[in-house]
């Protein structure tokens, strides 16, 4: 049988997942195909006792010899049967072991993305994950389906066939193996060459997934920058990369099953001469001919079936290599066993000589330091790239410190739970996100016990009420997928009235209103100003007008605070924030 080129670890994992709480069912499969291939190999001996037997006394002296020819076909028959029932159960408990483990493989997939860090997510691009949770699981799912069954059934028809070929005649038996060793030479060549064109073809489309994901979602900019020719011409380039690698790894795939063929063909016909040779010499019979005929065909039709689904079996492991990369990915760094939870937090903040970078060879911040007082209202303003964010990754741990401390209430955060420390902040992020579901449950996702008064009260608070009451079904509406059937802005108001809802004792606002209207941010102003009565609150703001009254601004470049203070002190100072004021207000003057 030709050897399948793969690798042994993704190969011997997978089986793995098979076996694991299906060996009751695979032991009734391996029963089934041994009794199969029995049922298929035996049929052989009833073929030479009708013509021994039965057909060529016939033939010689007709004789009333029907009764017994009867019961043979019938006996024949009732053995094909009982092997087609076989293989009827044997397959139909297959699909249902493949399934089971696609099942448990889509749900480790699923729940290793939850213990992924950001960063994970921020370096691969969405559609390509999407890829391995579709296109690679069915690939999966299709070598599972047809591997398995072909490769153990292939294994035992053999074994059987050259058993039963060596009782009828040992020199015809070395006549048919001697050619099975040209369908190993030529098969692995083959598949080997078709192994490294599965992988590339893997890989490319999980970059054209990815390619048409970007652009798929980003339709809107796509159009308005007229965009859409290069947008085609960059999705034909993927494709005509994919159709080459497509294209050679079909090729070799549907190479392999009629060069091992016409091999077997030969060896079918060398099988006829020397077995006809051998009824002149008397060491067989032409019944044994027959068998012997029937016997080289299942003998060689294994390795026409494993050639046949190379393909399935290739595609299957480059796709489970890549399922295999997700779920050996860098996971966040564990909590620790004695993790606390934060509980009652007043919103008391530390930053303690913080040293971070996204790559190491290109440090971000060096050494910041801050401390937050219960209450306080800061504001973190700078250039694009400055570092603003990064401040907030760091702070709910989406990413870690390389080196100094985050505190709050006076704990390492890294001592606390994830959850904990999360769920003491309330965020609004400039890039709003919404699921397929209602008003009601999108402004309840933090809070799903919320009541309906809760709800409509923080809709009140975020300026979002009088929209939502004009749309069909109320609180009831059902979003689209990422919120499509609204604007930007009332998708903004939308996520604002869910930090509202949960009453965070902290509060993070991210670039909160970009995406509304002057007089609508002005009265989201006005909430806000309410909401951090007594909290802690993080801005983050691009427009200045915005944190005249916070607390303390913070000025950040190239990842260092470069200047703090009140609105009036750092206007006073007339360094980088008051040049960043005033050429805000010329803009918008001119």
């Amino acid at each position: 049988m030709p050897k399948i080129p793969m690798d042994g670890k993704a190969a011997k994992r997978l089986l793995g997942y098979v076996w694991k709480g299906h060996k009751g069912q695979l032991i009734a499969v391996l029963i089934c195909i041994l009794v199969s291939a029995i049922t298929g190999v035996a049929g052989s001996l009833f073929t030479q006792r009708l013509i021994d037997d039965y057909i060529t006394p016939l033939l010689l002296s007709p004789s009333p010899v029907f009764t017994g020819l009867l019961q043979a076909i019938l006996m024949m028959a009732v053995v094909y049967l009982a092997g087609t029932l076989a293989a009827f159960a044997y397959n139909r408990i297959m699909v249902s072991v493949s399934q089971g483990v696609l099942k448990q493989i889509r749900d480790g997939l699923f729940a290793r993305m939850q213990a992924l860090p950001i960063r994970y997510f921020d370096t691969h691009s969405h559609g390509d994950m999407m890829s391995r949770f579709t296109n690679d699981i069915d690939a999966i799912s299709d070598g599972l389906n047809q591997g398995i069954v072909q490769l153990v059934s292939g294994v035992m028809t053999v074994l059987l066939s050259l058993a039963f070929m060596l009782s009828l005649n040992p020199m015809v038996t070395l006549v048919a193996v001697f050619v099975t060793p040209l369908c190993f030479l030529v098969g692995f060549a083959i598949t080997k060459y078709g192994s490294r064109r599965f992988k590339e073809q893997s890989r490319t489309l999980g970059r054209l997934n990815g390619y048409a994901e970007e652009l798929i979602s980003g339709q809107r900019t796509v159009k308005a920058f007229g965009y859409e020719d290069r947008a085609v011409d960059g999705f034909d380039a993927i494709n005509a990369e994919l159709y080459q690698c497509g294209y050679r790894a079909q090729f070799a795939s549907a190479l392999v099953n009629p060069s091992t063929r016409f091999v077997n063909n030969v060896a079918y016909v060398l099988v006829g001469v020397f077995g006809i040779l051998a009824v002149l010499k008397n060491a067989l019979t032409p019944g044994g001919v027959a068998s012997f005929l029937t016997y080289t065909a299942q003998f060689s039709k294994p390795f026409n079936e494993i050639t046949a689904i190379t393909m399935q079996l290739q595609l299957a492991m480059a796709s489970a290599r890549r399922v295999f990369a997700v779920l050996d990915g860098e996971e966040q760094r564990p909590e620790p066993a004695d993790a606390a939870r934060l509980e009652a937090a007043e919103g008391s903040v530390a930053f303690e000589h913080v040293r971070f970078a996204y790559q190491p060879e290109r440090p971000l911040i060096t050494d910041f330091n801050l401390t937050v007082k219960p209450g306080m209202t800061v504001a973190i303003v700078g250039p694009t790239g400055a570092g603003k964010t990064t401040l907030v990754n760091l702070l709910m741990r989406f990413y870690e410190v390389d080196d100094g401390r985050i505190k709050v209430e006076g704990q390492d955060i890294t001592g606390v739970t994830r959850d904990s420390l999360r769920r003491s902040f309330g965020m609004v992020l400039q890039d709003t996100w919404l699921f397929a579901g209602t008003i009601r449950e999108n402004i309840a996702y933090g809070k799903p016990d919320a009541t309906d008064e809760e709800i409509e009260a923080a809709a009140r608070a975020a300026h979002a009420h009088s929209f939502i009451r004009r749309l069909p079904d109320g609180y009831g509406t059902l979003i689209a997928e990422d919120g499509g059937n609204l604007s930007q802005g009332q998708k903004q108001l939308l996520t604002i009235a869910r930090a509202i809802l949960l009453d965070s004792p902290m509060l993070i606002l991210d670039e909160a209103t970009s995406s509304v209207d002057i007089l609508t941010e002005m009265r989201i102003q006005k909430a806000f100003r309410k909401m951090r009565e007594g909290k802690t609150a993080f801005i983050i703001a691009h427009r200045l007008s915005t944190i005249r009254d916070a607390d303390l601004i913070l000025v950040l470049d190239k990842g260092d605070v470069v200047e703090q203070g009140t609105h009036g002190e750092l206007l006073e100072k007339g360094g980088f924030y008051a040049s960043l004021y005033n050429s805000q207000f010329a803009g918008e003057e001119a």
